[in-house]
């Protein structure tokens, strides 16, 4: 783990401060185990993901994000992330989570459709034929056949994370302002700016 890793970072003596990934995610595991990747100790970066357990909804994504705000205060140079899927939720809730993020610079939403499995599968192929959260699961346990809720960090390699970054950039054309209404996510812009942040210039 630690030699892959190394490829998301650069040596310490240039930063004193690491600068601050704050993601608020849905789910308890999946996330978090993801964004568990871009950790490490020589890291310029600090992600901290708050995650969820059967509190879940956008709302309940955004009360998280917004109590630890309260608690623990942001840089300018610090970033504030809501990750959260479109399944069933309704405009109105993904609004609520919108408003959030245009309300300060440094604040983000990153939505994938139909859920962040979508994400990962992009880190394999393009996603074609996916049109809801059944098939989404079903494509990927092609290419992670003992996935459930769980992720084979192996498997997540750095040249599949830029692959799926350019595959989600692809679908996300024109850029959305908000979420996207089709199959696509936007998660691809937060990776984008953690691997900008931790990575050899």
């Amino acid at each position: 783990m630690s030699l892959k890793r190394r490829k998301f970072q650069r040596p310490l003596g240039q930063r004193h401060y690491h600068k601050l990934f704050v993601i608020a995610v849905e789910g308890a595991k999946t996330e978090d185990q993801y964004f568990d990747i871009f950790k490490g100790e020589q890291s310029i970066i600090r992600v901290k993901c708050l995650k969820g357990h059967h509190d879940s909804s956008p709302p309940q994504v955004l009360k998280r994000m917004e109590d630890y705000l309260k608690k623990q205060s942001l840089k300018k140079s610090d970033e504030a992330w809501l990750v959260v899927d479109k399944d069933s939720w309704t405009e109105n809730q993904l609004l609520l989570l919108n408003d959030w993020a245009l309300s300060q610079e440094n604040y983000r939403l990153a939505l994938s459709n139909p859920k962040f499995e979508f994400w990962l599968l992009l880190h394999f192929e393009d996603g074609g034929g996916v049109t809801n959260s059944r098939n989404c699961s079903e494509h990927l346990k092609r290419h992670m056949p003992d996935y459930d809720k769980g992720i084979d960090i192996s498997k997540i390699t750095h040249h599949r994370i830029i692959s799926a970054i350019k595959r989600a950039t692809k679908r996300d054309n024109p850029p959305c302002v908000d979420w996207p209404r089709n199959t696509g996510t936007t998660v691809y812009r937060l990776v984008e700016n953690i691997i900008n942040s931790n990575v050899i210039n």
